[in-house]
């Protein structure tokens, strides 16, 4: 049974830092290109970044982009996103998903093989 189970959420005020990782079990981790979403509240969700199987790849949100890297370590099956200077419309739910050798840049469509259930992420202002 393949699990992506995301943390490292939490309230953080704005201009801080948070660090979230996902870990992957139950597939090849290094077969599968890992991405991560956000959904804020009634909105619709939407994508932050990805990183492509081999990890030679990434993609990003525009709002994200240089303020997000994400990195992947094949031999702990886990995925970051290493979150700076975040603002309140950076507040969300954030997802990790997972797609079986998928360019990186695909992952913008949204469509995965399987999700997370998510970590909160609250910026104070």
């Amino acid at each position: 049974q393949v699990q992506l189970v995301e943390s490292g959420g939490g309230l953080v005020q704005a201009g801080g830092s948070l660090r979230l990782s996902c870990v992957a079990s139950g597939l090849t981790f290094s077969d599968y290109t890992m991405g991560w979403f956000r959904q804020a509240p009634g909105r619709e969700r939407e994508f932050v970044a990805a990183i492509s199987w081999g990890g030679s790849s990434r993609d990003y949100a525009n709002s994200v982009k240089a303020r997000f890297p994400i990195s992947r370590d094949n031999a702990r099956n886990t995925v970051h996103l290493q979150m700076s200077m975040l603002n309140p419309e950076d507040t969300a739910v954030y997802f990790c998903a997972a797609r079986f050798r998928a360019l990186a840049q695909s992952m913008e469509s949204q469509r995965a093989d399987y999700w997370g259930k998510g970590t909160p992420v609250t910026v104070s202002s």
